[in-house]
């Protein structure tokens, strides 16, 4: 029996009412966050992608202001931003685990619309060999610190979304060690993936203040830290990792000013953190309609992506110790 032509009628439209659908359930809803002329606090901005986004950031007309521990890099650094933009940004030598210092710096700052939590620290090694003070030492800077910024930088963009009537940002530096855990990442992957529950809770707390919370997902970066933390990974890390591409930190500060700007929730960096979004939506806010039909659209072929780089990873680790076996036999 022939179709009716009044079903094959509905084939175009089906897709288009699903968008519609989409376009009303997708939350928070789409905003754009303006940077020039506010106030863009960035940690960790005397090196790396901190530094990148700094200086992107005045570039674009924002008041920047920098915050990390190093003093002397931080006058490094301010030069840097003077001599590429002819801006000048303040700066304020803090150790985020120090939540005093942190408000002090912060209140000095003045009211912030756009915080970037972007310090972070990673020491990998497996858990049964890596110290405790290490761990504790990841934790506190990537976790304890990022809470420390955000308790005190909040009372300050809540009154100030209110005076202005602007949408506020706050984002924070995850990595793609955030989505998927690696060997050798274990305490480092413990951090960044609390970060996820963070921003999630945070999201639903601060929307009715216009605050748009963001989960940035870099790979590999060319940083000052990068080097060292090739060195110290343990060989089956430096196999698995291989799989993973690298970007500049001006790639990643792009990418990143970009979804800060356009309020995503996610904002992956490259292709592969792309699919790793898809692949870890889960209960994510979205507010783009079309990113959300993506990541319906795809999530059975990323889930079987996300198999096949796993039966890599797992053979990978079984190779190696049935090789370091037969040598100690």
């Amino acid at each position: 029996m022939a179709p009716s032509p009044y079903l094959l009628l509905l084939i175009p439209i089906l897709p288009i009412f699903f968008l519609l659908v989409l376009a009303l359930i997708v939350r928070p809803r789409p905003s754009k966050i303006p940077i020039k002329g506010r106030h863009v606090f960035i940690t960790g901005g005397s090196s790396g992608i901190g530094l990148a986004i700094a200086r992107l950031a005045a570039a674009e007309g924002a008041r920047v202001s920098i915050l990390a521990r190093n003093h002397s890099r931080l006058d490094l650094a301010r030069n840097a931003i003077r001599l590429a933009t002819g801006i000048d940004v303040a700066v304020y030598s803090v150790d985020v685990r120090d939540s005093e210092a942190v408000a002090r710096a912060i209140e000095d700052a003045g009211p912030i619309d756009v915080l970037i939590c972007n310090q972070g620290v990673f020491l990998p090694q497996g858990l049964e060999k890596q110290e405790l003070d290490e761990i504790k030492f990841m934790v506190d800077v990537n976790l304890m610190g990022t809470f420390h910024l955000i308790k005190a930088a909040l009372p300050g963009m809540k009154l100030r979304t209110r005076e202005i009537d602007l949408p506020a940002s706050i984002a924070i530096m995850s990595s793609q060690g955030g989505q998927v855990g690696v060997y050798g990442y274990t305490a480092y992957s413990a951090s960044k993936f609390a970060l996820r529950g963070l921003a999630e809770a945070l999201q639903h707390e601060v929307i009715a203040d216009k605050i748009y919370v963001s989960l940035i997902f870099p790979s590999d970066t060319e940083t000052p830290g990068l080097v060292e933390e090739i060195r110290r990974r343990p060989e089956i890390t430096k196999i698995i990792a291989r799989s993973s591409g690298g970007m500049t930190a001006d790639d990643v500060a792009k990418k990143s000013l970009d979804g800060i700007k356009a309020g995503r929730f996610f904002i992956p960096c490259n292709f592969e953190g792309f699919m790793l979004s898809v692949a870890t939506a889960g209960l994510s806010p979205q507010s783009s309609f079309a990113a959300a039909f993506l990541e319906i659209s795809t999530a059975s072929i990323m889930r079987f992506a996300a198999l096949c780089f796993q039966w890599s990873w797992y053979s990978a680790i079984e190779n190696w110790h049935a090789k370091n076996l037969s040598k100690r036999s």
